[in-house]
């Protein structure tokens, strides 16, 4: 299947080219199909190409010495990933991993730079960008001081949940600590206090949330 504008024409990145710009550089891409556990990168990997998810889910994964992870981002349909060595030259900072079966763009950083270089008002898109990824590392440092470890668990359900009161857990047990930054042991007792305050119902990976009004509070 070959990549068409679609997959690009909402990006950040490309909201400002015109469906000639963005035929080019879709006909300079590649569909790339994950499955579960694979990895499409990993941390001091020398880059050349940046991601757009088409479907499914991916982390970005920070792994300590001792082998311990932390997953300091998710990434689902829509979003872009793996640009910042495009504009700082830089190695990955960190795992790209698969957790359910995905599909992903693959787009190489060259014409992408020489559309900056030949049109330098786009970068006032790849600012915005930048603005907001700051934004959110802001966010997880404060959630980092100011909640606990059963705030955190509380915050990161909700947003795997979105608007749905049903949910299955994208992630394993493991990786769900590393969302929250903490043991798992931890976060499995924030869980089970939910569960037993019945603000949640869970059967296996599967979720139903009862009262998100008190989650929402325990999130703030």
């Amino acid at each position: 299947m070959a990549v068409g504008i679609e997959h690009l024409r909402d990006v950040v990145l490309f909201r400002d080219l015109d469906d000639g710009a963005l035929d080019d550089l879709a006909g300079l891409s590649e569909l790339r199909q994950l499955q579960r556990g694979d990895v499409l990168f990993t941390e001091n990997d020398e880059p050349d190409e940046l991601f757009v998810v088409v479907s499914g889910r991916l982390a970005m994964v920070n792994r300590s010495i001792d082998g311990r992870e932390s997953v300091v981002a998710l990434m689902e349909q829509g979003d872009l990933f793996g640009e910042m060595p495009l504009f700082d030259g830089e190695p990955r900072s960190t795992d790209g991993r698969a957790l359910e079966i995905s599909e992903v763009v693959a787009v190489p950083y060259e014409p992408v730079r020489s559309l900056y270089n030949a049109r330098p008002a786009l970068l006032w898109r790849a600012v915005e960008l930048l603005a907001t990824r700051l934004r959110v590392v802001d966010g997880v440092l404060a959630d980092s001081v100011f909640l606990d470890v059963t705030g955190r668990t509380a915050k990161r359900l909700l947003e795997i949940a979105g608007e749905a009161d049903e949910f299955s857990l994208p992630v394993t047990q493991e990786e769900l600590a590393g969302m929250v930054g903490a043991s798992r042991e931890r976060v499995n007792k924030a869980i089970a206090s939910f569960i037993k305050l019945g603000w949640i119902e869970q059967r296996d990976r599967r979720y139903h949330i009862l009262k998100r009004h008190e989650l929402e509070l325990r999130s703030r």
